[in-house]
């Protein structure tokens, strides 16, 4: 290209350059369409250089100053009567009257399925508890979801918005699901999370939602639900735009805990997560697009955050990336990975900026992974790291790992390319790196930057890494000047 003029009138002829031109015309980029300006900034310069512009972009909403107490709507404090009812009158009328906030004051309220609507804030009042039925008949009907990077028909989850546009749920109350070794998680089928050998689990329902979509069966036409044992999510905005989700604890998730699908303008902050049932992740944003994530406490099950972007044929239907996307002043106890990407990621992922986080376990597999294979494909590239502090991890401190589940059965190439890490501190690891590649497919673009790995119980695990530059980077006190 002789100039960025010639790039970008290139680009406007075809049809993805029409799709941000429609969404210009809102004053925002249509999700999901390339961003010519960030990927060109990104190839040259500082990349950090474009943070405050997405930061700018990233706006939370805000709400009228009128409350709709639960409680005026019939809700009943105690956590024994079911208020679902209440909840969806105190939202409907919030909603009608042009919104506000939906407040749940001090005290237990027991519900089924929250559906949020335009411009409601749902606040849990600081010494509030929302406590979610665990009679899964209570999370009908079905509603349009996305379960493991797939859609489908399934339960609703516990807080569901579809389409809407200003939604939040704030407060310092606390939001309980209530899974537990008798109710949700042992439809995972693992013994230590309740099963019990003859019971009922997910498995069989998991291959037929992955057949379906392989098959490109229409989503209407996946019905699951009563049955089928896919366990729902906590916390999921769908389609929505301008999402808060603020200062509230969750715990005892049925499955995933934040995960908002295909959404424009995200602010988590401030959230503490504690829960340890199977798949509790602690915040997904799957397709998403202009995500901050600050200030937030994760003790999980799982993935502690997970960036996604669909699952195999799903991920590649849809073909929306998540992007620009930071994280920030974050803390990560127990889980599988700290910051990850993936697994399902077949949409792709780029613009993502990790800053000012600590992580620290020993249950804790890895800090920064992405888990990626031959079945998802996906492009994943632009992944930016700094002033990253490690207390221990079990396995490794820096994952990204081909061999994934499936590894190489499969016929979509795996790309990472440009992940950079600055300033990062660990105190105690197995292996400072395990970056795995294939042959045909080689992880491009590793940089490491003042780095420093101490007590290192073995050495890095490299397979198929190319163009990898190391700067001031020390394994146990010994400068490394190269990788493998």
């Amino acid at each position: 290209m002789s100039d960025r003029r010639d790039f970008l009138k290139m680009f406007l002829a075809g049809g993805a350059g029409a799709l941000l031109l429609q969404g210009a015309a809102y004053g925002e980029t249509a999700p999901g369409t390339f961003d010519p300006l960030l990927s060109h900034a990104n190839a040259e310069g500082d990349p950090w250089a474009r943070v405050p512009a997405i930061l700018r972009r990233i706006k939370p909403p805000v709400f009228r100053r009128r409350d709709y107490p639960v409680t005026r709507y019939g809700a009943v404090e105690g956590g024994r009567v079911d208020c679902t009812e209440a909840f969806r009158r105190a939202i409907n009328a919030c909603h009608r009257a042009g919104g506000g906030r939906v407040v749940v004051p001090r005290g237990q309220f027991l519900t089924g399925p929250i559906h949020l609507r335009s411009n409601v804030n749902l606040h849990v009042s600081e010494g509030a508890t929302v406590r979610f039925s665990q009679n899964p008949k209570d999370y009908l009907p079905l509603v349009f979801s996305r379960w493991e990077g797939m859609e489908l028909m399934n339960y609703s989850p516990l807080i569901y918005a579809y389409g809407q546009r200003n939604v939040a749920v704030t407060g310092k109350g606390t939001l309980d699901g209530q899974g537990d070794r008798e109710h949700w998680w042992p439809w995972k089928g693992q013994e230590r999370h309740g099963w019990k050998k003859g019971e009922p689990d997910q498995k069989k329902a998991r291959r037929a939602l992955e057949e379906m979509t392989e098959a490109g069966v229409p989503v209407t036409q996946r019905v699951f639900g009563e049955g089928h044992y896919l366990r729902p999510q906590f916390i999921q905005p769908y389609r929505c735009q301008n999402v808060l989700i603020e200062g509230v604890t969750i715990r005892n998730s049925p499955m995933w805990e934040i995960h908002p699908v295909l959404c424009t303008n995200v602010t988590v902050r401030g959230v503490r997560i504690e829960t340890h049932g199977p798949n509790n992740d602690g915040c997904d944003p799957e397709s998403c697009r202009d995500v901050l994530i600050e200030d937030c406490y994760f003790d999980t099950g799982d993935d502690c955050i997970a960036v996604k972007s669909g699952r195999n044929a799903d991920g590649r239907r849809l073909a929306m990336p998540t992007e620009n996307i930071v994280i920030r002043n974050c803390t990560m106890k127990d889980g599988h990975g700290g910051i990850t990407v993936g697994s399902e990621i077949s949409g792709g992922v780029r613009n993502l900026f990790a800053e000012n986080c600590r992580l620290d376990s020993p249950n804790l597999d890895h800090a920064l992974r992405v888990k990626n294979n031959a079945m998802r494909g996906g492009l994943l590239e632009n992944l930016y790291f700094r002033n990253i502090q490690v207390g221990q991890v079990a396995h490794a401190v820096i994952t990204i790992d081909f061999n994934y589940e499936e590894g190489a059965k499969g016929k979509f190439t795996p790309v990472v390319r440009n992940f950079v890490v600055e300033n990062l501190r660990s105190g105690r690891s197995k292996h400072a790196l395990d970056v795995q590649g294939f042959q045909s497919a080689p992880i491009y673009g590793l940089r490491l930057k003042d780095c420093t790995f101490e007590n290192v119980e073995r050495g890095s695990v490299v397979a198929n890494l190319r163009e990898a530059a190391l700067e001031n980077v020390r394994i146990n006190g010994r400068l490394i000047e190269q990788l493998g």
